[in-house]
This record gives structure tokens, sequence and C-alpha cells, in this order.
């Protein structure tokens, strides 16, 4: 499809009077629809338990909308492309009457067969709902059809194989859009400008300029009400085999022969295949875990993970990640690829800083300050931008150097925050674009990877839990983790990118 058509579909949003629906998916629908980016040939189906009927659901999405809105009267016509179905996912009969609706919209609104599955509820329901849609009818269509998972795709590799099997009896591969939505933010996609349309950077993306690579998200808040699911999952799962794991492989990738889809994936899946693999006795070498206990964060007490509710007062469950990737190829090797993430840390950041080695000779090392190593900071919540850290001459008449920090903030130059990443990915899923969803190849390397990890932290109790306080920068085990190889952490929030 034309990226500059405007996309015409059905939207089928299975829960959607839940938390993501409200907060994620119809505002970014709406500000595709405010932009002119949405074509007026477009309707939503929210399908959910609850009853309600399509008054009451057209006034849930004013509501959701209202802080987004610049104009009443878009608001209202927005609205009016929303329709309801009180569903029950394992009953036939109900998608009897979806399928009804469906090509009902389908006619009303002229959109040619075109239609989007969005699964936004729990993963348990992902199977049962992909293969009744094929079962009762309303995968045969005329246009297009896409179905859309939220994260976690299964909790490890075999559950996601069987998911994955499930969902490939209703939908191709290419059918189905895994969104992954740091995938989505719009420094996450920059990377591959920065890397490939500068060739200040390319020719010095490798081993013999690099000495290592830092990837850090840090979240101020705690499990909140996710208790029940955290303690299932874990930072590991949580936040490591998805959102890290992507950063990684964009960072690490050979430039591929064009920029498509399968080929920025192909390259994408090299970079998985060439992760040195850790388990047994390596993993506690290469890996940390870290559980906040109670606290205190600008003033507020805050409670350690064990009090949270719905959370075992002795749980085993990591908060906190810290790990050495090395990915084993000629580009990469040698060079350390450093993760880290964590619940209740100090600063809400996520960051990737690329340290480059130093001179070989350094003649300032004598001087009253020595130089600094240059680092390309990778801005990518909650500001967004570049950073480059480079030694200049001190002002004055000796030859002193100091650092200096070259700017580029996307609030300073635009005006206003880039879009948000569900806005984006919904754009490309409409324009059936897949480059930023993932591919089975990448869930099924990442959860291999995991497993190993997984396997060992769940049979091996931690008896220093909690070892971090709430509101601090993680445990200490983190920082010696790249002691023993000479490096430190770059400190989260003392690279903050400055606005224009």
């Amino acid at each position: 499809m034309n990226t500059n058509e405007k996309p015409s579909a059905l939207i089928i949003i299975f829960g959607a009077t839940g938390d993501l629906a409200n907060r994620k998916l119809f505002p970014s629908l709406y500000r595709l629809f405010e932009k002119g980016n949405l074509s007026e040939k477009f309707a939503v189906i929210g399908v959910a338990r609850r009853p309600l009927s399509n008054e009451q659901f057209q006034q849930n999405i004013k509501n959701s909308v209202q802080s987004s809105a610049q104009e009443q009267a878009l608001v209202d016509e927005f609205a009016t492309h929303f329709y309801y179905h009180s569903h029950d996912v394992t009953d036939s009969a109900s998608y009897a009457s979806l399928k009804k609706m469906a090509e009902d919209l389908d006619s009303h609104y002229q959109l040619d067969g075109n239609r989007i599955f969005y699964l936004a509820m729990a993963p348990e329901f992902f199977g049962t709902i992909a293969i009744h849609l094929k079962e009762d009818g309303l995968t045969m269509v005329d246009g297009f059809k896409r179905l859309v998972i939220e994260k976690p795709f299964g909790h490890d590799l075999e559950s996601a194989k069987a998911l994955n099997k499930q969902i490939r009896k209703a939908f191709s591969e290419n059918e189905i859009y895994r969104i992954d939505h740091y995938l989505g933010k719009e420094m996450v996609q920059n990377i591959e400008v920065i890397r490939f349309a500068n060739a200040l950077f390319e020719p010095l993306w490798n081993n013999r300029y690099i000495s290592n690579i830092q990837v850090t998200s840090s979240e101020t808040l705690g499990v909140e009400e996710r208790g029940r699911y955290y303690e299932k999952s874990g930072a590991l799962r949580d936040m490591v085999q998805n959102h890290m794991f992507q950063m990684v492989a964009l960072l690490a990738m050979e430039p591929p022969i064009k920029l498509t889809t399968d080929e920025i994936r192909s390259e994408k899946g090299r970079v998985l295949k060439a992760l040195r693999p850790i388990e047994g006795n390596k993993v506690n070498e290469y890996f940390i875990r870290g559980q906040y206990g109670a606290g205190d964060l600008n003033g507020k007490t805050l409670l350690g993970y064990r009090e949270e509710q719905m959370v075992d007062p002795r749980s085993n469950t990591e908060t906190y990640v810290a790990g050495k990737l090395m990915i084993d190829n000629f580009r990469w090797a040698g060079v350390p690829f450093y993760i880290r993430t964590g619940k209740r840390l100090s600063t809400k950041s996520t960051k990737i800083v690329i340290q480059f080695k130093d001179i070989p000779m350094n003649l300032y090392y004598q001087t009253e300050q020595a130089l600094q190593p240059n680092l390309l900071v990778i801005h990518i919540q909650p500001e967004e931008g570049i950073t480059l850290h480079l030694n200049a001459k001190k002002a004055g008449q000796s030859l002193n150097a100091t650092p200096i920090k070259l700017n580029f903030a996307n609030k300073g130059i635009n005006g206003l925050n880039t879009p948000e990443a569900y806005e984006k990915l919904l754009d490309d899923c409409m324009h059936g674009d897949a480059t930023n969803f993932t591919h089975w190849d990448e869930v099924a390397l990442s959860w291999s990877f995991v497993d190993k990890i997984s396997a060992v932290w769940e049979n091996t109790k931690e008896e220093n839990f909690p070892n971090y306080p709430a509101g601090s920068k993680g445990p200490k085990a983190a920082d010696e983790l790249l002691e023993k190889d000479g490096f430190f952490w770059w400190p989260m929030a003392d690279l903050e990118v400055e606005t224009c």
C-alpha cells in the first residue's frame, strides 16, 4: 500500500473498556484523525464483556480523547465512528453477531473488507480469539486482515511456540503485528538514521573505535496494581526479553541491503543469533538481579516490593536486572553491551550511551584535567534527543581541554513532543508496514536466550532480597559488574539532553 494514501479499515479492539485502550489506543487514533492521517472511511468496534450501549461507549471515547483534542467538533465527529459489542470470547454465537456488525459497518463506510483485530487484553485469550476469528468467519474478507498483539507473547519459549502455533492457524506471519511500543518511540527509530545516514558514525561503529555500549531503562514507579502479573514475569521477562533486546539489535545490526521490513528484520535476527549463550554457572557472571525494599523518594516513603498488593511476602521475583551481552561476530567481538532496567529507581530515564575508545596517546593526560571519553548519548524518554560529548580547548591562554556537549532536542526543535509511540505503530499497521513490529524469529531467539537465565534464577533462592532501597540507583552488584571490566555506568540523570 502507498504510505501516502489514507488507510481505510475496520478496527476491532478486544478489551475496549480496558486501561490500554482508553489511555493509549483511543487518543492515538484520535491524533491520527485530527491530523488528517486517517481516512473518513474507518470504523471501530469496541469489544468487551460488560454491557454498554453505543451511546455510552461513544461518551467513553470522548472522555478518553478530551485531553488530546484541539476542537470539540472533531471529537464529536470522531466518536461517531465507534460502535460497541458486548462479547464472550469463547462463544461462537457471540462471534456470529460480531461478524454481522462488521459486515454492516464494512458496507456503510465502504471499507473494502479491510480488518485489523487488536487484542488489548490478557494474553491467555490470544490463541482462543484468533482461532474463533477464523472458524467463525471474521477473517474471510476481500481486503487485508491483520492481527495486532500486545506483549507478553508467551512467558517462555515453549509457551510462545504454543501460542504462535495457535495464531498461525488463523493468520500468516506477515499478517501478525506483535507490538513492542519501544519500537514506536521516535529516538529508537532514529537509531537507524543516526547510524546509516551519517558518515561521521558508521565507519566508527565497530570494535576498533567503541569500548562499550550501555542501554538503560529506569523507572521511578513500582509495580503498582500489576503485582499478580509481575510475580509471574519479573524484570527479565517484562523488559529484557523484548524492549532491551530490540534496542540492542538495532544498535548492533549490520547495514541492511535496503531499508525494507524483511531486510531490517533479517539483520536484527542475525544479531540475536550472534549473542554469546549464557547458561548454568555463567549466568551469575554476566547477569545480576535486584529487588527493591522500602525507601524514600522526594520525601515520600515507599513500600518494598514484598509489601506491594498481590505480591508474595517472600517473593524471589526480580524488579531489577543488569547484564553484559557479548555479540560474537566480526564487528562487535570484544565489545560489551551493558543493559540495565529496574523499578523504583531514583530517575525515570531510557537512554543509550555509546562510549568511544580513548585516543592512542593522550597528550593532555598531564594537564590539570584528563580528557573525558567521547560519548554519543541517545535520549529516548522522558526527553528525546541526541547529545555528542566532545573535548575542546578551554577559553584562555592554556591548551587545557574541557568537555563540551553538542545537543539536538526534539522538543526544542519541533516545539511539541514527538508522536506517541502507539500513534506511530497504529499508523504503520494500517499502512501494512511491519518494520517496527517484532517478527516471530526475534521472539523465539530472545526467549531462547532469556530462558537459560530464568532457569538458574528460578531454581536459586536469592538470599539478599531486597538488595536496593526504593528511590536509589539500584543494587551495588550492578556497579561491580562493570568494574570487573574497568568501566562504570554513566549516570542516569547527569547526561540529560538540553532543550534548544
